[in-house]
């Protein structure tokens, strides 16, 4: 009997360790490589029905998400940049099973599969689904962005609790610049960059489906970043912000000044974002 329950308690820690839904990041080693140094800011942890994700693809992670279920939309996106050479642009868009059901499989899975197999029950209470976005004016706009990744990380991007409703002026534009601007910028100067991309969520504003108010629009994205040399020390540090409207334009910032801007949305102080505040 003491074999058959260590087995069982090993089983049991195995899939913890293994699930996609975990309590704190800080329990998932594999999911915890995403902040630099192993550091998970305080931004966004009491967030009421947060959700923290490892983002799991292909059988195994590609990045972080801290997930606002009552908005419908991530709080942040924590990833580490990888030189891409194109491809994984995908067709479908993924939702996280286990937002629906804590038992249901670890892995993100494309929405209308998933809901074939469970027919009969909504997998929308606590995610966006891609019906939201249909006809609702606004893109699915990637929180972390496909191009900072090679496949299959590339593909992981596409799930629903990374991406935001977005301006499509913005999108297509002077946020897709920034990307690909610090796409350059990582190639170029850092051995390895650590980036949060998040979200702001406006008081009122939201995508309403059948009078029911389903994905809130938010009123700013933003990104912060802390590249490193070869030896895991800050080279530079940056972030920016934009107003999610036809404005379409992206303001950069240095950390200090980026968490100035977040403490106008939060009653709890900010805090670093990355170990040390990027700095060596």
């Amino acid at each position: 009997m003491d074999t058959l329950a260590t087995l069982y308690t090993l089983l049991s820690l195995l899939l913890f360790v293994h699930a996609d839904l975990v309590e704190q990041f800080e329990d998932v080693p594999e999911c915890l490589k995403y902040f630099y140094k192993s550091k998970v800011p305080s931004w966004g942890s009491s967030t009421p029905g947060a959700a923290r994700l490892c983002q799991r693809f292909v059988n195994r992670y590609h990045f972080a998400t801290l997930y606002d279920t009552n908005h419908r939309i991530a709080v942040y996106s924590a990833y580490v940049f990888q030189p891409s050479n194109g491809g994984g642009r995908e067709r479908r868009w993924f939702v996280e099973p286990q937002l629906v059901n804590k038992s249901w499989q670890a892995e993100m899975k494309d929405g209308y599969w998933l809901g074939r197999d469970h027919p009969g029950i909504y997998l929308g209470e606590k995610q966006a689904l891609n019906e939201d976005y249909t006809h609702s004016g606004f893109d699915r706009g990637h929180l972390n962005p496909n191009g900072h990744h090679a496949v299959p990380g590339r593909n992981a991007t596409f799930t629903l609790t990374n991406v935001v409703p977005q301006n499509p002026k913005l999108n297509q534009n002077a946020w897709r610049i920034h990307e690909s601007q610090l796409n350059d910028l990582f190639r170029q100067k850092c051995s390895k960059a650590y980036v949060l991309v998040g979200a702001i969520p406006s008081a009122g504003n939201w995508i309403v489906k059948n009078n029911v108010r389903r994905v809130n629009i938010p009123d700013y994205v933003w990104n912060a970043y802390c590249c490193v040399d070869n030896n895991d020390r800050p080279i530079q540090g940056g972030a920016a912000a934009a107003r999610n409207t036809e404005d379409n334009w992206v303001e950069k910032l240095s950390l200090d000044e980026f968490g100035e801007f977040l403490q106008q949305f939060s009653n709890q102080p900010v805090g670093e974002l990355f170990h040390n505040s990027c700095n060596i």
